[in-house]
C-alpha cells in the first residue's frame, strides 16, 4: 500500500488526538514537578541522587512494559497476561543459566525474548485469526502461561545461590555509566518512537486503532498488525521477565502476578485511550514516572499502604475522567470540521 493511502488513513482526527494529548503531557509534567516539591519538603531524601537512581531503575522495567501495552491499546486492545508471560520468561531463563553457569548473559536475555515472543504470537494468533476478544484470549493465556511457570520448576523458588553472579550482574551492571535496566529502557524507547513515529508500519498501528474498518477498505491488513503487536508486547514482557529475576535475584511461579494492571495504569496515566487510536512515548514514559514516582513517594512521607492504594487509584481515576475529556473536545472538533 503506498504512503500516501497510510497518511490519508492516519487521519486528522489522530493528529487532533495526538496535538491535544501533548498539552496535557505538560500538564502532567507540572503535576509531577507539584508532587516532587511537595514530597522533598516532607523528605529532603526525595530529591537525592541515590533515591533518583533507585527510582529510575525501580521504574525501567515498568516502563519497557508499558511501551509494548501502549502498541497494544492503541489498537483498541489490551493484554492481561504480560504478568504471567514475564514471569515464564524469567523462569526458564533463570532455569537455564542456574544449570549452565557459564551461560552469556546476552543468550539469557535472548532466550527469555523467545519465550516472550512465542507467548505474544500465540496470543496474537488467538486475536487475530481466531477473532477472540483481547480481554478474554489473554485472561485465558494468563493462566496458561502461570500454570506453565510453576510446571517448568516443579512449583519451586530459583534462588540468588542458584544464579551465577553475571547472570544477577545484568541489572546491577552499567552501560557507558547508565544502569544497564535504565540503558535497556532507553534503548526500548527510542526503536519504538522511531518505529511508529517514522515507519510506515507505525502509522497502520494507529490507523487499525482510530478506525478498522477504513484501514481495511484502504488495504492495511488488520490482522497481520494485530498478530504484529501482541507479539511485540510478548517480546518485551520476555525481556522484561530476564530483567525482574536479575534484578531481584529470584525466580518464582507467582513473579508480578498483578503487575499487569500497573502497567495498565502507567499507560493510562500518559494518556493512551481505551478506545484506540491514541497514544505517544512521551505520555506513557510520563505515565510510568509519575507512577514510579508514587509508589516511592508514599512511603517515604510514611503514607500507610492502605492510603497508597486509595491515593494511586484516585490518581488514575482522575486521568481516565481527563482523557475521556480530551476524547470529547476530539470528537467534537472532528464534528464541527465536517459540518464545514
Amino acid at each position: 500500500m503506498s504512503e500516501k493511502v497510510v497518511r490519508k488513513t492516519f487521519s486528522k482526527e489522530t493528529f487532533s488526538k495526538i496535538n491535544l494529548g501533548k498539552s496535557r503531557e505538560i500538564g502532567m509534567i507540572g503535576f509531577i514537578v507539584i508532587i516532587s516539591i511537595f514530597v522533598q519538603m516532607r523528605n529532603p531524601n526525595f530529591l537525592t541522587l541515590e533515591n533518583i537512581n533507585d527510582l529510575l531503575k525501580n521504574t525501567a522495567i515498568l516502563s519497557i512494559l508499558s511501551v509494548g501495552m501502549m502498541l497494544v491499546m492503541i489498537t483498541r486492545g489490551i493484554d492481561l497476561s504480560i504478568g504471567a508471560t514475564l514471569a515464564l520468561s524469567g523462569m526458564i531463563a533463570s532455569l537455564t543459566v542456574s544449570a549452565n553457569p557459564n551461560l552469556s548473559p546476552i543468550i539469557a536475555i535472548g532466550i527469555g525474548i523467545g519465550v516472550g515472543i512465542v507467548c505474544g504470537a500465540v496470543v496474537g494468533g488467538l486475536v487475530s485469526k481466531g477473532g477472540i476478544y483481547p480481554i478474554i484470549a489473554t485472561l485465558g493465556m494468563m493462566n496458561v502461561y502461570r500454570g506453565l511457570t510453576f510446571m517448568s520448576s516443579n512449583g519451586k523458588w530459583v534462588s540468588a545461590q542458584q544464579m551465577p553472579v553475571s547472570f544477577k550482574a545484568i541489572a546491577t551492571s552499567s552501560i557507558l555509566g547508565i544502569n544497564t535496566l535504565i540503558f535497556v529502557a532507553i534503548v526500548v524507547y527510542i526503536i519504538i518512537y522511531y518505529f511508529i513515529n517514522h515507519t510506515r508500519t507505525g502509522r497502520k498501528i494507529y490507523a487499525v486503532g482510530s478506525n478498522p474498518e477504513s484501514a481495511e477498505v484502504s488495504g492495511i491488513n488488520n490482522k497481520r498488525i494485530l498478530f504484529m503487536v501482541y507479539t511485540i508486547m510478548g517480546a518485551l514482557a520476555g525481556l522484561a521477565g530476564v530483567l525482574w529475576v536479575s534484578k531481584f535475584a529470584s525466580a518464582q511461579g507467582d513473579t508480578a502476578s498483578g503487575y499487569e494492571m500497573s502497567v495498565i495504569a502507567a499507560c493510562v496515566l500518559g494518556g493512551v485511550g481505551m478506545s484506540g487510536g491514541s497514544g505517544t512515548i512521551p505520555g506513557i514514559l510520563i505515565g510510568s514516572l509519575l507512577l514510579g514516582i508514587l509508589n516511592n513517594a508514599l512511603p517515604l512521607i510514611n503514607v500507610s499502604t492502605f492510603w497508597q492504594n486509595a491515593i494511586q487509584g484516585a490518581i488514575i481515576l482522575i486521568a481516565i475522567i481527563v482523557n475521556t475529556i480530551v476524547k470529547r473536545r476530539v470528537d467534537k472538533k472532528n464534528l464541527s470540521r465536517r459540518k464545514i
